[in-house]
C-alpha cells in the first residue's frame, strides 16, 4: 500500500493548472500537476489496483453497490405546481437505454457508481452525438473561473464552473468539454472543493491498509508452516557454520504449506523453543471484523447485507433486523445515488417541459418489500379518500389533499352524507312542494 500513500500525500500538496480559452485563462482545481502543467497520477489508479482489486471486503462493497444501483431504469416524472407526478417515458430516453453500441443502463450504471466509490467523481459525455462516453476521472480537470479572484477561482465569491479537460497522457492537445456535454456524477461532495466529489474510500484508507496487512500476516503464517513461532538455541560449542547449516536444512523440511505439521528432529546442541501458538492467540477474527465493520459504515453498506462475520452473528440475521438492514441499504443509500445520477445525467439530455429525469425503480426485485409496503399506504389512502368523499368534500379536492398530505385543500361540495343531500332534506321527500303544485 505504499504507493497509494504517496498519491494521497501527492494530492494534498496539489498546484493548479491554467488555460487559455478564447482569450481568457481559467483555472483547473482537482488534479495535481507537474511544471509542464500535464496531471500527474492521482489516487484513482492505486486505489483500483491496491483496493478494488486486492482487498476483499473492499471489493464485496463496491459490488453490492453496484450489482443494485445497476438494476435501476429511468423515466421522466411530472411536476405538478412543485408536486411529482406520474412517471412517463419519450424517444429522449433512448440515449441512456443505449449508451454506446451493445451498452445498457446498467452498464453506464455501473461504470458511474464505480468511478464514483474509487475517485469520487464519475463523468460521462455527449459529445459524439447519439452515443454516450465514460470518461476516466483521473483524467478529468474541472475549470472554474472568477473575474474577482483569477487566483482563486474555485472559492471566489463569484467562482463558476466553466467545463472540464479531458486530458489522456498522450501527449495530444486535451479536449474541452461545456457543462452542457458532462453529466458529473459526485454523490459525496468535497469539503475543500464546491464543484468536486470524494470517495468513500478515502477516509478508511488505514482501514484497508491494516486489512491487507492482516491478510498478507495470516498468508505469511501459512507460507512458513502453519506451526508455532520456534526459536532454536544452540550450545555454545557448536560453530556458526554447523548452525547455518542446520537453518538450510531445517527450513527445507519444514519451511512452505507442503511440508507444514512434520515432525521437527533435534541434534545434539540444539534445543527448540515454542514462542507463539497459532492464530487464534491473534485473534485475527475480532481484529479484521471490526475492519470490515467500519469499512461497511462507510460504504452505506450493512455488514449482515454484504456478508461480513460481524453481521452473520447474534440477533443481525433476525427476519426483523435483516429486513431493517435492507431498507436502510435501499432508502439511506441507493435511492440518494439514483436521486443524484438522474439529477446529473439530465444535463446531457432533452427533458420535456414540465418534468424531471427520474429513476424507475418498480422491478428491482431487492425493493419488493418496499413495494408491499406502498401498496399498503396506498389502501390507507384510497379508504381515506373514501371517507372524505362520502363527508361531502369535492373528489379531485380530495385526492390533492391525500397526495400533498395538506388537508387545507379540501373544497366542501356542501353535501352530507353517504347520498350527498342538501341540508334540511329528507329521503323519500317529495321532490316539489305545495307551493310549487
Amino acid at each position: 500500500m505504499t504507493s497509494l500513500w504517496q498519491h494521497e500525500r501527492r494530492t494534498a500538496a496539489r498546484d493548479d493548472a491554467s488555460w487559455m480559452v478564447d482569450g481568457n485563462v481559467y483555472y483547473g482545481t482537482g488534479r495535481p500537476v507537474d511544471g509542464r502543467e500535464r496531471p500527474l497520477p492521482m489516487e484513482f489508479e492505486a486505489k483500483v489496483r491496491h483496493a478494488y482489486k486486492s482487498n476483499g471486503p473492499v471489493f464485496a462493497l463496491m459490488m453490492v453497490r453496484q450489482l443494485l444501483f445497476s438494476e435501476a431504469r429511468f423515466q421522466f416524472r411530472q411536476i405538478r405546481n412543485g408536486r411529482p407526478g406520474e412517471l412517463f417515458g419519450t424517444g429522449d430516453l433512448a440515449l441512456l437505454e443505449r449508451p454506446w453500441p451493445g451498452g445498457t443502463t446498467g452498464n453506464l450504471l455501473s461504470r458511474m457508481i464505480q468511478n464514483g466509490d474509487l475517485e469520487g467523481n464519475g463523468y460521462v459525455t455527449n459529445y459524439n452525438p447519439g452515443r454516450l462516453k465514460i470518461l476516466r476521472p483521473d483524467w478529468v480537470t474541472i475549470v472554474t473561473g472568477s473575474d474577482e479572484e483569477p487566483g482563486l477561482p474555485s472559492e471566489a465569491i463569484d467562482s463558476q464552473l466553466v467545463g472540464y479537460m479531458y486530458d489522456p497522457p498522450t501527449g495530444s492537445e486535451p479536449w474541452f468539454l461545456t457543462p452542457d456535454q458532462v453529466a458529473h456524477f459526485a454523490p459525496i461532495p468535497d469539503p475543500e472543493f464546491q464543484f468536486r466529489g470524494m470517495s468513500w474510500v478515502t477516509p478508511v484508507i488505514r482501514e484497508i491498509v491494516g486489512d491487507t496487512a492482516a491478510t498478507r500476516h495470516k498468508l505469511k503464517f501459512f507460507e512458513n508452516g502453519a506451526t508455532p513461532q520456534v526459536i532454536v538455541s544452540f550450545d555454545s560449542s557448536v560453530s556458526m557454520d554447523k548452525v547455518k547449516r542446520f537453518q538450510t536444512l531445517m527450513d527445507a523440511g519444514h519451511r512452505g504449506v507442503d511440508t507444514a505439521y512434520r515432525t521437527l528432529y533435534l541434534g545434539g546442541g540444539a534445543d527448540a523453543t515454542v514462542v507463539g501458538k497459532d492464530l487464534q492467540q491473534i485473534d485475527f477474527k475480532a481484529t479484521q471484523g471490526a475492519g470490515e465493520t467500519r469499512l461497511a459504515a462507510a460504504a452505506g453498506v450493512p455488514s449482515v447485507v454484504v456478508g461480513f462475520s460481524e453481521g452473520l452473528a447474534g440477533s443481525s440475521l433476525n427476519a426483523g433486523n435483516y429486513s431493517s438492514s435492507r431498507r436502510r441499504l435501499a432508502d439511506g443509500t441507493m435511492r440518494p445515488l439514483w436521486r443524484e445520477a438522474a439529477g446529473s445525467l439530465a444535463q446531457i439530455i432533452n427533458v420535456p417541459a414540465g418534468a424531471e429525469l427520474w429513476y424507475d425503480d418498480r422491478d428491482i426485485a431487492w425493493l419488493r418489500e418496499d413495494r408491499r409496503d406502498a401498496a399498503e399506504i396506498q389502501g390507507l389512502q384510497s379508504r381515506t379518500i373514501r371517507q372524505l368523499v362520502d363527508a361531502g368534500y369535492e373528489p379531485k379536492s380530495v385526492v390533492r389533499a391525500v397526495e400533498a398530505e395538506d388537508y387545507s385543500l379540501l373544497e366542501h361540495t356542501g353535501l352530507y352524507s353517504v347520498q350527498l343531500q342538501k341540508p334540511g332534506s329528507a329521503q323519500g321527500a317529495p321532490s316539489t312542494t305545495p307551493e310549487e303544485e
